[in-house]
């Protein structure tokens, strides 16, 4: 009994270390198949450099991959291998982890590079990395296709290329040089011959060149801005058509002119700053009105330079003092700016000018300048007369007012002020001929003048003067006398009546009394 319970034991434990054998090589990763890396290490040529990686360690490498490792290979890593060829070609991964994630990458190689290429694959958990040359078939087909395609881009560009070589003859040119060619010079064009013949300028400043050709049997000019690059070959040249910008700058100078011939027949003198502030416009009545030298305005000075030197000919009104000149000035920018400058200077020397500055587009400012001395002359005589004729209507005892056709009172003396006990220059409002009659009727006798006087006043037939007899309450009376003036006014007038004239008998006495 105890002999077969031994043996059920042996089989038990047997049993038990075939299903952990079974287990553990279940669970293990696959073994790689006998010659994986040595597949991996063949290239396309005996000279590829081929390097395997597990991870950051290197497993494996061909014969031409010896001179990069040297006597390092159990300390080589890919670290180390970034370092020699990282330079040679860019875009080689930190971490050989990134190409499982994005795949293969061939990396073109630059001009050092021994190689034209680098291929970086990740293979079943092993990274290799193939250095290879790019003569095969296959990649020259890609690079002829390139060529192609370039060529053809270059033939089809819309503006004439070509190449020319150093003693001035064309060797090579594209459809568009072509096609300007015949269309200058005809079909039977000789294409060796420039188009082009003077291109030193370009040639020797580097910079694009604004050069013409002249077209047959016409005065017009064909303009190209013309660029020359320097090749083994000779001169490569590039042609951009510039003729809308030449029209454009041409109808801008003669827009400009227009504006220049306009200005000089104002008698206004203008003067037009820009976004800097610089003087870029002025006519020749400026320089009349403000005595500065055309020499200093065509300088371009700055908008403060003009005034101060407006301000040393005294050609504007003086400041108190310096610091308040030169906040002035820049109160006087702000308002321009807005466009709401606008002021009258009077000048030492007599003259009134009007000033005032708009703003213009982009920025500018542009001031106006104009004389108007003649009509502040006249204006200021003007007011002088009616001052004059008022200071003598006030010294008449007569009342008077004067009425407009639309029955408002343009005029009063102080004998009508007086009677009344009214002053309208002393009200804001404007007083007209039913304000004035409620006035009379209040102070008078009842009497239907006032209304005949209002009819009189809004009418425009039967102005024949008239008078009439009016008392005040008072008792006083007055002779109201109503008469037509021109342009529609009427004029109203109360005087006392004349005393009565005496008997001839005693004016006979009068008279011999004075004699003696």
């Amino acid at each position: 009994m105890q002999q077969i319970l031994s043996t059920d034991w042996l089989v038990l434990a047997t049993l038990c270390a075939a299903t952990a054998a079974t287990a553990v090589w279940w669970l293990s990763p696959n073994p790689k198949p006998k010659g994986f890396e040595q597949d991996l290490l063949q290239g396309d040529g005996r000279s590829d450099a081929v390097f395997l990686f597990d991870d950051t360690t290197l497993i494996g490498w061909s014969s031409g991959a010896r001179r990069f490792i040297g006597e390092q290979a159990e300390t080589f890593n890919w670290a180390n291998l970034r370092e020699q060829l990282a330079r040679s070609y860019p875009g080689l991964p930190q971490s050989p982890g990134f190409l499982k994630d994005v795949g293969p990458l061939v990396l073109s190689g630059t001009a050092n590079a021994e190689s034209r290429e680098a291929l970086c694959e990740w293979i079943d958990g092993v990274t290799r990395v193939q250095l290879r040359s790019t003569t095969s078939e296959e990649h020259n087909h890609s690079i002829d296709q390139e060529l192609t395609t370039l060529r053809s881009a270059v033939h089809q560009a819309p503006y004439p290329v070509w190449l020319q070589s150093d003693d001035g003859a064309v060797t090579w040119s594209n459809l568009a040089y072509d096609d300007l060619s015949q269309k200058i010079r005809g079909r039977n064009v000789d294409f060796s011959e420039p188009l082009f013949t003077d291109l030193d300028d370009p040639m020797a400043s580097g910079k694009p060149e604004r050069i013409s050709i002249p077209l047959p049997e016409s005065k017009k000019k064909l303009w190209y801005n013309i660029s020359t690059t320097e090749t083994e070959s000779g001169w490569l040249c590039h042609a951009v058509d510039v003729n809308a910008v030449v029209d454009a700058e041409i109808a801008q100078r003669n827009f400009v002119q227009t504006l220049a011939k306009t200005f000089a027949q104002l008698s206004i003198g203008l003067a037009i700053f820009d976004r800097n502030r610089q003087l870029v416009l002025f006519n020749p009545v400026l320089i009349d009105l403000t005595a500065l030298p055309a020499n200093f305005l065509s300088s371009r000075p700055n908008l403060l330079t003009f005034f101060d030197r407006l301000r040393d000919q005294r050609m504007m009104p003086e400041p108190k003092n310096y610091s308040s000149w030169r906040h002035q000035m820049a109160d006087l920018l702000e308002a321009a700016a807005e466009g709401r400058y606008q002021e009258t200077w009077s000048l030492p020397s007599g003259s009134v000018y009007s000033v005032s500055g708009r703003p213009h587009p982009d920025g500018a400012i542009a001031f106006l300048f104009e004389d108007i001395t003649a009509e502040i002359t006249l204006t200021r005589q003007f007011r002088s007369e009616l001052e004059m004729g008022q200071s003598i209507m006030d010294q008449m005892d007569e009342a008077i007012a004067v009425f407009a056709n639309d029955g408002t009172m343009t005029f009063s003396n102080a004998a009508y002020h007086d009677l009344w006990q009214m002053d309208p220059d002393g009200s804001f409002a404007k007083i007209t001929i039913m304000d004035s009659s409620r006035v009379w009727q209040d102070m008078c006798a009842a009497t239907p003048a006032w209304g005949e006087i209002r009819d009189f006043v809004a009418g425009s037939e039967n102005r024949t003067a008239w008078w009439a007899d009016v008392q005040l309450r008072s008792g006083t009376p007055l002779v109201c006398k109503v008469s037509a003036i021109q342009n529609g006014a009427t004029m109203v007038s109360f005087r006392s009546p004349e005393p009565a004239p005496a008997p001839v008998d005693q004016q006979r006495f009068a008279i011999t009394k004075q004699g003696k």
